[in-house]
């Protein structure tokens, strides 16, 4: 959002710069009881609210500002902000193109049409806008993220993942504090390299798959991670050793965040490890959830996930979390393949409270007080046929297994599951039903009910013949 050079301490935009979000709306709010018609008032406080996710509100102060000032270049910026988090594309794309025939040198529109064209999964159009973007500011960070997201999401790894660096510099990412040397794909026979946590589990869930390849290349390799992950991880059996992030950091000679690996080792779309799987889940584990399941052998065994983390230390990550996740009421069709189907919850946390009241007809069998870590979930995992799951950590625990997965992806899904597919080249048991109109859950949810009607009558028919 672009600000006058000058302001005063208390102002809203001085506070707003401090990060001070809620002292700035407060002086926003005042300022606006003063000067209800300012549009310069009515567009910064817009803004902010936007960034603070209440795009309700955002919505009608930013209306209002480009009424009263249909030539203020900023306001519609911030408007095409707005009605980009309110998954608004084409919306957004008329408000920037607004912003941009007033100040075509707008960098912050620029990048953002750009962000709004991958939305939509046009990433060469969109790359034209990033590019000018960068044209007119190389070093702003998150411009140049932008444009990796959209160089990912196109497939394009080789300069996806290098432009992908610039992410460090981002206010929304957190500096590592690693100081060594940063690990660039080198051999590193008789020295020791750090691989350490960024983003959530499913991050860290996806690219392990890279540690052999790391680990072929020299001496000592190190992981570190959160506790959640280190009994399954450390199954693996390719680092020498894992530590989780409350222990003290050994000596070593170089560290890489786990999502830099693939620019490291050179990842193109056609060199990914492992597609099939890479992970195993204890057999002494499986062994318990088989005699605990044992009673129902005779329906498909299906788990389910509808809600990820909220992520709520992170603002743009709980406002992408509400556009990855649905309701279980979402899932209501599902009842109707009951007959052959039982279904497992997988979901934790706080969304699984909705089991309480469950969609009639849709029985959930819920075993997650069990389920301690993602070793305990792999183990269970295993004894299903197939996972149904949003776009979180347990798909990719489920996938990197091994197990079917069927993926619920939003209309702006992730950069990782490339655009107009239903398969993806990291796992080859996942297919993915994509949203096709934004925040509709509707006829993803109604594909996958027909498919598995199909499905799990097709494995009742096989069973019966086996007899």
């Amino acid at each position: 959002m672009p600000f006058h050079s000058e302001h005063a301490p208390d102002s809203g935009e001085a506070l707003q710069l401090a990060g001070k979000q809620k002292e700035a709306l407060q002086a926003y709010a005042s300022a606006l009881r003063e000067n209800p018609d300012d549009p310069r008032i009515l567009s910064n406080c817009g803004g902010l609210l936007c960034e603070m996710g209440d795009f309700s509100s955002a919505m009608q102060l930013l209306r209002k500002a480009t009424d009263l000032a249909p030539d203020f270049a900023d306001a519609w910026s911030n408007f095409g902000n707005t009605l980009l988090q309110s998954q608004m594309f084409n919306e957004s794309v008329w408000a920037y193109t607004r912003c941009l025939e007033l100040n075509s040198s707008h960098k912050h529109a620029l990048s953002n049409i750009g962000v709004a064209l991958d939305g939509m999964g046009l990433h060469s159009q969109a790359l034209t806008f990033h590019d000018i973007a960068i044209r007119l500011d190389a070093l702003n960070p998150e411009t140049r993220t932008n444009r990796a997201i959209s160089l990912l999401a196109a497939g394009n790894y080789p300069e996806g993942f290098a432009e992908y660096e610039w992410r460090w510099k981002t206010r929304t990412t957190a500096w590592h504090g690693m100081e060594t040397p940063l690990w660039d794909g080198k051999p590193f026979t008789g020295k020791t390299v750090l691989i350490h946590t960024e983003g959530g589990f499913g991050d860290v869930l996806q690219f392990a798959r890279f540690l052999p390849q790391v680990k072929a290349l020299g001496g000592q390799l190190i992981l570190r991670i959160r506790p959640e992950l280190r009994d399954l991880l450390a199954r693996m059996q390719i680092v020498d050793a894992v530590l989780v992030e409350e222990e003290p950091i050994p000596a070593h000679d170089f560290q890489i965040p786990i999502l830099s690996l693939p620019l490291a080792l050179k990842t193109t779309l056609d060199t990914l490890p492992f597609p099939e799987g890479y992970l195993h889940a204890s057999e002494e584990k499986i062994c318990r959830w088989q005699k605990i399941l044992h009673d129902d052998t005779g329906k498909l065994r299906v788990g389910l996930v509808w809600a990820g983390a909220p992520h709520k230390e992170i603002r743009e990550a709980e406002i992408a979390d509400r556009r990855r996740s649905m309701s279980l009421a979402c899932l209501a069709p599902l009842a109707t393949c009951s007959a052959n189907v039982s279904f497992y919850s997988l979901q934790l946390g706080e969304p699984a409270s909705q089991l309480a009241a469950s969609p009639d007809g849709l029985n959930i069998i819920d075993h997650t007080a069990s389920l301690h870590s993602f070793d305990d979930t792999a183990a269970l995992i295993s004894c299903l046929d197939l996972v149904i799951a949003v776009d979180t950590s347990t798909a990719h625990l489920a996938a990197a297994l091994g197990k079917t997965v069927w993926l619920l992806s939003r209309y702006d899904q992730c950069w990782r599951w490339l655009s107009h597919r239903t398969d993806t080249p990291w796992y080859a048991s996942l297919k993915i039903y994509q949203q096709t109109r934004p925040l509709d859950w509707s006829a993803p949810v109604n594909a996958i009910q027909q498919d598995l009607l199909h499905h799990s009558a097709q494995q009742i028919d096989l069973e019966r013949r086996s007899y």
